[in-house]
């Protein structure tokens, strides 16, 4: 328990310093806003919303974080801007909140496919997730199922072995849908709890993707119908609204139940966080910070927002006002 706790700490230390860019862009507007205006009134209203918007949170999250803090001053009938801070964070904390039931697949027989265009960190993503199913005593089977791009099946093959779990496929140029085929079957005679899918995301031929999706969910449909689906799409967090945009596209073609969001490290697009789950309604489930398979972790909205506004952890409202 002392480990993981020790594990959490660093962990949102490195996302406290992946936010730093975030954090100046964000916050640092915010707190001008709220010693600059002595009134709240709708100019106060409007450069919170400009800064959050400006800060990648998305145009749809702000409305709504914007909608809530009104609603809570006039409700606590509070007067001066300073007064508002608490409020506004705890209102971004609640368009993040993900709740219990995003892992169930965690906790079943599972199939997760996961899906994300090159580059993103989706094959580095999927051995990490791996090696997080693994140490919770989880029997864990990979398929190699991206057969597009030359170095995936290696790369992959890498991650598994580090992870300490078996790869079904790797070929370059095999049939995917072959590829889960087979998987499935290994998962079925080896009792696996989650067979994890890589898949190739080619956005750019949004046909042959959709075709190759289509193709593979249905042998896992008619192969294994009893599994608990999960389709996971990886988004780079550095790319802000090209992420969102990405997701919309990626949300056309299969049925997204979840978000991994990688390279949260150094990112000034930090906000975008927030604007996928408003804006799509997907939450994002697992968070990127660096390299190590301990560097993906839950998302956690308390942490993140805590780690936006650089404020200690998990930290009681008696001492909130300290440091």
């Amino acid at each position: 328990m002392e480990q993981t706790t020790e594990k959490k700490k660093g962990f949102f230390g490195r996302l406290v310093e992946g936010l730093t860019k975030t954090r100046d862009n964000i916050v640092k507007g915010i707190d001008n806003v709220f010693s600059g205006f002595s009134n709240i009134d709708d100019d106060f209203y409007e450069e919170i919303e400009e800064i959050l918007v400006m800060g990648d949170l998305g145009v749809h999250a702000t409305e709504e974080i914007i909608e809530n803090l009104k609603q809570q001053v006039k409700e606590q009938h509070i007067k001066e801007p300073a007064d508002c801070k608490e409020l506004l964070i705890e209102s971004i904390k609640r368009q993040m909140d993900v709740g219990e039931t995003a892992y169930r697949f965690e906790q079943e027989t599972s199939v997760v496919m996961v899906i994300g265009v090159n580059g993103v960190g989706k094959t580095t993503s999927i051995g990490k997730l791996a090696g997080k199913l693994k140490a919770q005593g989880k029997k864990v089977i990979v398929a190699a199922a991206d057969t597009f791009r030359a170095a995936a099946g290696s790369q992959l093959e890498e991650w598994a072995n580090r992870a300490g779990v078996e790869m079904i496929g790797g070929q370059e140029g095999a049939d995917p849908a072959a590829i889960v085929y087979d998987a499935i079957a290994a998962a079925k005679a080896r009792h696996a709890d989650v067979l994890l899918c890589d898949t190739a995301g080619r956005l750019h031929n949004k046909k042959n993707l959709m075709e190759e999706l289509r193709k593979m969910n249905h042998i896992i449909d008619r192969e294994y119908p009893d599994a608990f689906r999960e389709t996971l799409v990886v988004l780079d967090g550095t790319t802000g609204q090209n992420a969102l945009a990405q997701a919309k596209q990626f949300s056309e073609v299969a049925d997204i139940t979840g978000i991994i969001l990688t390279k949260m490290d150094g990112t000034a697009k930090g906000g975008i966080a927030v604007a996928i789950q408003s804006e799509l309604g997907i939450p994002v489930k697992y968070i990127g910070v660096g390299e190590s398979i301990d560097d993906l972790q839950k998302f956690d909205s308390n942490d993140f927002v805590n780690a936006l506004f650089d404020r200690a952890p998990e930290r009681d409202e008696e001492h909130a006002d300290i440091g």
